[in-house]
């Protein structure tokens, strides 16, 4: 879809609504004391009464993303293969396991929404053992996945009551399938969207399926150029009130992974400035270059306890510079990026009500400067109107 006069988008985020048609987007603070569709409906409803249901289209991330545990026989396959198809469903990774020592492994708390299990190609068989199943269970989950060898789905099926057994996601000569499970855990985002009680009121408006806001976002990068002057390659950050997300082309990846996708996006659930706030401060104050970053910005520590606007700048900043740290050498993760191979970061979301292009700037030099050791200084580029996600909305 497009916006178009006969089109009207709809971004229900965790802090804004946003509402696009042809020739203008309006976006409005929400009202965390009223439900999302009586808020949306108060403050939008003259002009959602004016669109019929199949030309409503509707994307969101109020509802936080699915929480997943990954249990895989090796890193280099069965763990990248699952975790890059999971972050490129929308999907928060609390854990992954490595399968041989899961013994070693405390068990998470709280409750799982997907597991996912994986190992080996179809020609290998008895991967797994009774410790996987005494793990599996002491969890406290809702779905469980198995995506590995085809040999060994019996032993699933027999082993885990209502495991879902597909079609293994590595293939023969060791590339990725993703297509099967990427399909099962989008279905499952949908299903906690309508599960929820304040966003499936969200289908009394539209007849369309509502989207999870990273996947229409990354699905505009292709198109980026016609509404920014972005120079390749580039990454995208969507830092907002819950989470903040990184979405990359390919070209970005050291370690490459075959897929089909020319870009990809990772979440991070507890890196926002509102609902996550608490969050991203403790994983500032474990940042061993904060508190140097804080002098730089010419505020200390108590920046933390305050609540003002000053504050939530700071911590935009900080989640710009803990998610870039996120993606170097400095904090090895599920994956690193050529950052200095980059041309362009593009901002989008709530981050550009509260920052000007010369606040990120500062943050990116001292970046470069202080964890890569480099003058290198991508260019900042500012969604201001926060329009990118009109781009990818698109049938």
């Amino acid at each position: 879809m497009t916006a178009t006069d006969d089109k009207l988008l709809i971004d229900v985020g965790s802090t804004y609504f946003k509402l696009a048609t042809a020739n203008t987007i309006e976006q409005h603070f929400r009202d965390f004391n009223r439900d999302i569709f009586d808020d949306l409906m108060g403050k939008c409803g003259d002009t959602i009464d004016r669109f019929d249901k199949q030309d409503i289209h509707i994307c969101s991330s109020a509802n936080g993303g699915l929480s997943t545990l990954i249990i895989g026989v090796t890193n280099s396959f069965s763990l990248k293969y699952a975790t890059n198809i999971a972050f490129n469903s929308g999907i928060n990774i609390i854990d992954t396991i490595l399968y041989q020592n899961i013994e070693e492994y405390s068990l998470p708390s709280d409750l799982i929404d997907v597991v996912i299990i994986v190992g080996g190609v179809d020609s290998h068989a008895n991967l797994f053992s009774s410790a996987l199943y005494r793990y599996i269970e002491q969890l406290n989950y809702s779905n469980l996945v198995f995506v590995g060898s085809a040999l060994d789905a019996q032993q699933m099926r027999d082993n885990i009551d209502n495991v879902v057994v597909l079609p293994n996601i590595i293939d023969d000569r060791l590339h990725i399938v993703e297509e099967h499970l990427k399909e099962y855990l989008t279905n499952l985002y949908q299903q906690d969207i309508e599960g929820k009680e304040d966003i499936k009121h969200l289908y009394d408006i539209t007849a369309n399926q509502i989207y999870s806001t990273p996947f229409i976002v990354n699905r505009a990068l292709p198109t980026i150029e016609a509404k920014f002057p972005v120079a390749d390659p580039f990454i995208l950050l969507d830092i907002g009130g819950a989470t903040t997300d990184i979405h990359y082309s390919k070209d970005l990846v050291e370690d490459n992974i075959v897929t089909e996708n020319e870009y990809d996006r990772l979440v991070f659930k507890r890196l926002g400035v509102y609902k996550s706030k608490q969050s991203l401060i403790l994983a500032a104050q474990a940042n061993e270059f904060t508190y140097e970053l804080l002098t730089h910005l010419k505020v200390t520590e108590n920046i933390f306890h305050e609540q003002s606007d000053k504050a939530t700048k700071i911590l935009m900043q900080l989640a710009i510079f803990l998610v870039l740290c996120k993606m170097s050498h400095y904090r090895q993760s599920y994956i690193n990026l050529k950052l200095l191979a980059i041309n362009s970061i593009v901002f989008t979301g709530g981050i550009t009500k509260v920052l000007t292009v010369e606040d990120i700037e500062s943050i990116i030099v001292f970046f470069y400067r202080k964890i890569l050791t480099s003058d290198h200084k991508p260019v900042a580029i500012l969604d201001s109107d926060y329009g990118i996600w009109t781009l990818g909305a698109k049938v």
